[in-house]
């Protein structure tokens, strides 16, 4: 599932693409399709991303940036949704596309998402409550964060995947960050005193712009970086992330593995004891 990063490169991409346009939207698979009409030919506002959630805003077209009616679509990607970019005029869908949006340069298709659908500004405060803060916006609150980590008996690497808890975090920025820190994922969150979580926070707020302005995630200190090769060939190297057995960069330990509610862990033993 895309982390954080991904969905605020995704925002600002499509300001770039759209922003102050009317737009043409349809749903050629229809499952969206009288959300897409409701829309069609309204002006591309903006579009926000809170974690793992893009939110896009559309205004009618006589109104001005300032007043007037607004509607928004939430989109969640998931696991297999993804947004691919179109020349205009765009060639006849391919797949099953939920949503197509047609600008005066470009044009995106949506496939696969876990949700697409219209929100009022009342659902969209309700995500918002629900969520954590995100280290990517600028209004995040990180004592919120940290006060729901120190009052859980939870290990800290279950805390950082929980959306409620930081939004925007998976299991690649959950394991790296954690090992930049030396913190071991088992521990209880209530055992995080506040310099180990504001050396978490910030760490976030270091390497989760990289991600938004490179596309990929860097996690490398150029004082670790010795040339091993990357999990996979079109990956950034990682510290622990998908190393399982294979010696730490750090400190030549295996690297450790093993499945927390649900999700793959990985560690070094030696440099995040406890």
């Amino acid at each position: 599932m895309p982390e954080g990063h991904t969905l605020h490169r995704l925002a600002r991409r499509q300001r770039r693409l759209f922003g102050g346009q009317r737009v043409a939207l349809s749903s050629p698979q229809g499952r969206f399709a009288d959300e897409a009409a409701l829309l069609d030919g309204w002006v591309f506002h903006r579009a926000q991303a809170w974690g793992k959630h893009l939110v896009q805003e559309y205004r009618p077209p006589e109104s001005t940036p300032r007043s007037g009616p607004r509607r928004l679509v939430h989109v969640h990607l998931g696991i297999y949704g993804a947004f691919h970019e179109l020349p205009v005029p765009p060639g006849p869908p391919v797949g099953q596309v939920r949503l197509r949006i047609v600008g005066e340069t470009a044009a995106v298709d949506l496939r696969g998402p876990n949700a697409c659908e219209i929100y009022t500004p009342e659902d969209l405060d309700d995500l918002i409550a629900r969520l954590g803060p995100d280290p990517l916006r600028p209004d995040a609150d990180p004592l919120r964060a940290r006060a729901a980590i120190q009052r859980s008996k939870r290990p800290i690497g279950a805390l950082l995947m929980d959306q409620k808890v930081i939004a925007g975090v998976g299991n690649v920025y959950r394991a790296e960050v954690l090992f930049r820190v030396g913190i071991n994922p088992h521990r209880p969150g209530v055992s995080i005193s506040d310099d180990e979580f504001d050396d978490l926070w910030s760490d976030l707020l270091l390497l989760m712009p990289v991600g938004v302005r490179r596309g990929q995630m860097h996690v490398i200190r150029p004082e670790d970086d010795h040339g091993a090769p990357s999990y996979r060939p079109d990956r950034p190297r990682t510290y622990v992330y998908r190393r399982a057995g294979e010696p730490c960069r750090v400190c030549g330990t295996p690297i450790a593995h093993e499945v927390m509610e649900g999700r793959n862990l990985f560690w070094c033993p030696r440099c995040q004891p406890g």
